[in-house]
């Protein structure tokens, strides 16, 4: 009997490079119309171990899923009532790794057998209201939040309290 294995691609950064043009181009192409973010308190992966959001600034360098590292060029906030709450460890083991409270915009990384279930798909970027089951993650209206949005020069998955996110639309350059 042969062990199951995966059959690896021809050239072994085809699958990666593949991943990273995919989601970035899926970033760029949903870009929200809902605000992203994500509340204080939420804990941001840096090059300089792990920060609170409403302590980075731009130039700060952020560890990324697709490039390892990504200069943050700019944190904007916005207010908002509207907010959805995910539960921790609810989309993994400790992911998120305590309770995030997200703007209704924020997009998550799936890529489990929800992904396959949901989507049809090995991985998606999904708007978080997309998720919401009403217990796990629940939409929220109760009070006004702040809300950080992490802006880069092109699009990138972040690692926020454990859970794979991404970055808020790229900044746009007008001539």
């Amino acid at each position: 009997m042969k062990p199951k294995t995966v059959r690896r691609a021809q050239t072994r950064n085809a699958p990666q490079a593949c991943l990273v043009m995919n989601l970035a181009r899926k970033i760029e192409d949903t870009g929200p119309t809902l605000p992203s973010g994500f509340a204080t308190g939420s804990i941001v992966l840096t090059l300089k171990g792990e920060m609170l959001v409403e302590h980075l600034r731009a130039g700060d360098r952020i560890i990324t899923r697709d490039i390892g590292m990504a200069q943050l060029k700019a944190v904007t906030t916005t207010r908002s009532d509207s907010a959805y709450r995910i539960r921790a460890s609810v989309l993994g083991h400790d992911r998120p790794a305590s309770e995030l409270l997200v703007a209704e915009g924020q997009r998550i990384l799936l890529r489990d057998w929800r992904a396959k279930a949901m989507f049809g798909e090995a991985e998606a970027l999904v708007p978080v209201s997309r998720l919401a089951d009403g217990h796990f993650i629940a939409r929220e209206t109760s009070t006004e939040t702040v809300f950080y949005a992490l802006e880069f020069e092109t699009p990138h998955i972040l690692y926020v309290d454990g859970l794979e996110v991404a970055s808020a639309p790229p900044i746009r350059v007008s001539a």
